[in-house]
């Protein structure tokens, strides 16, 4: 008999960060596979459920990070939740991130906001295996320094490869360049614009002006990845809540390969 896609399983908090008031990161257990940018449905009885990006991936421990915001009923009960305290996971859904479309190339991943957590997983595996790239590029975008998620990441991958971390608007703060990722683009150093890869994770608009950006520098459509935000409900393209067109998201995304999805319209 197959396994019920829809069953939901119990996960314990192992650990909770606390980036700023709005944004924690649960580290939750959990036993299997899963490739970043997929997403999990996170789940409390009697309140309801919330897709949730993987932020992190630690196979040996066995636990997934889950960076959630609170932005209603469900993400507000979960941060009432402590230590060792349960609530339910299911999946994980969608097509992921794969580290081997982008070894041996010259990586530039742009992410604002929140969408740096579906490539944070991305980002530490090749912070850890630099010698599989022949560049790497980090062009990371937050509202303002108070929002900035994963900063002790950010000061380790500052020491190891090239970073840009910007700011809409530092408060005067100049430890923190200004401006949005997408003026930092045409700064790139590259040295092949037709055979680097590019992944690109934020708000629509975000996106939308870093892959112009990055094809009027010289990438190629087909070299550029990226990830639709969108609310996914069953998962497995049942009911319909994600489609675009006749893509379900959940399925054959939250990650697509631009090449293949700029013809979407929402």
């Amino acid at each position: 008999m197959a396994d019920n896609q829809y069953l939901p399983f119990k996960s314990q908090i192992k650990d909770i960060v606390r980036h700023n008031d709005l944004e924690f990161t649960f580290k939750m257990s959990f036993k299997g596979k899963v490739l970043p940018g997929q997403f999990f449905e996170v789940s409390i009885p009697q309140v309801g459920e919330a897709p949730i990006s993987v932020s992190g991936i630690d196979e040996k421990a066995e636990t997934v990070d889950l960076t959630i915001r609170r932005v209603g009923k469900v993400t507000a009960e979960l941060f009432q939740h402590k230590n060792n305290d349960v609530f339910f996971l299911r999946g994980p859904y969608g097509n992921g991130f794969k580290v081997d479309d982008y070894k041996n190339s010259e990586l530039v991943i742009i992410a604002g906001g929140t969408g740096v957590s579906p490539v944070r997983s991305v980002i530490e595996y090749f912070s850890q295996n630099l010698q599989e790239l022949k560049s790497f590029t980090l062009i990371a975008g937050f509202k303002s320094p108070k929002d900035i998620l994963f900063r002790a990441d950010f000061e380790r991958w500052q020491k190891n490869f090239n970073v840009t971390l910007t700011t809409d608007n530092n408060g005067g703060d100049t430890q923190y360049k200004q401006g949005l990722v997408t003026e930092y683009i045409p700064a790139l150093q590259v040295k092949d614009s037709k055979t680097a890869k590019a992944i690109t994770v934020g708000p629509p608009a975000m996106m939308r002006f870093s892959i112009e950006a990055l094809l009027k520098y010289g990438f190629v459509e087909q070299n550029i990845w990226l990830s639709h935000e969108r609310r996914m409900c069953c998962g497995i393209g049942k009911c319909g809540h994600c489609r675009i067109n006749d893509v379900y998201v959940c399925i054959d995304g939250p990650v697509f390969n631009y090449a293949q999805t700029k013809h979407l319209t929402d």
